[in-house]
């Protein structure tokens, strides 16, 4: 399993700590995106647009999260 799909399965299960862990060192833009999700759980919403912005994504906001968790499994799973 891929350190991004570790932290797709964390962030499914609440775990956004563990998750911020692993994305926060990753560049990519499905990193930057985690990296948004991870801030939308942990309910800091500023800086989850911020990696929203560099991830190229709009920000659908919280209500939105379980959503973009499934978006991001199905474009990790392919």
């Amino acid at each position: 399993m891929s350190s991004l799909s570790k932290a797709v399965e964390l962030l499914a299960s609440g775990q956004w700590h563990e998750a911020h862990l692993i994305v926060q060192d990753d560049e990519s833009p499905l990193g930057a995106w985690l990296h948004g999700i991870v801030h939308t759980l942990e309910g800091d919403l500023d800086n989850a647009r911020y990696w929203y912005r560099a991830a190229g994504r709009n920000f659908p906001g919280p209500d939105a999260v379980q959503d973009e968790i499934d978006a991001a499994r199905k474009s990790i799973d392919g």
